[in-house]
């Protein structure tokens, strides 16, 4: 059984960045609307941590939908404000347009948020095998391809920070 405190941690973490994101939703959205970032290493770094954090919290409770500690529906829960959160950065992403030197930063870091949101849809795939009783035959394909989604993003972030301006 989950620990109240971890699902206290997670619950506050969530609702913080859920929060946090929301306010995109409250500009009007019949405005182009484009953040002005003046100091692009330090906005990188911004959306480096809330990775960090929403990737720390999806493997908490991946490990915890694995070990049968929550349930499918639990977890699918959770993936879909982890999903929401990585796509308003995702968003934030597009609308900031960097300067020509950090654009193969911000567009590899881009692309490695892309590959974390399709790990998350994956393991909510791998959820609902699980909830309606796939086997461990028809689930290996799924496991193969959430592995290579979370390296794939690790890469693209690896990249991203060997790409940036000195």
């Amino acid at each position: 059984m989950a620990s109240k405190k971890g699902i206290v941690v997670t619950a506050i973490i969530l609702a913080a960045i859920t929060g946090a994101s929301f306010l995109m939703w409250i500009i009007p959205q019949d405005i182009e609307s484009t953040f002005v970032v003046s100091d692009y290493g330090n906005y990188l770094n911004g959306v480096k941590n809330i990775h960090e954090v929403l990737e720390e919290s999806i493997d908490l409770e991946y490990e915890k939908l694995l070990n049968g500690e929550i349930s499918p529906q639990e977890y699918i829960a959770v993936t879909e404000v982890t999903s929401s959160q990585v796509t308003t950065q995702i968003s934030e992403f597009i609308t900031s347009k960097p300067s020509e030197e950090w654009q193969a930063s911000y567009i590899n870091y881009m692309e490695s948020m892309k590959s974390f949101n399709s790990f998350i849809i994956e393991t909510k795939v791998l959820a609902n095998m699980i909830e309606n009783g796939s086997t461990e035959d028809e689930m290996s394909e799924i496991l193969e391809k959430i592995d290579s989604l979370k390296m794939e993003s690790k890469e693209y972030a690896k990249i991203s920070e060997q790409s940036r301006p000195n």
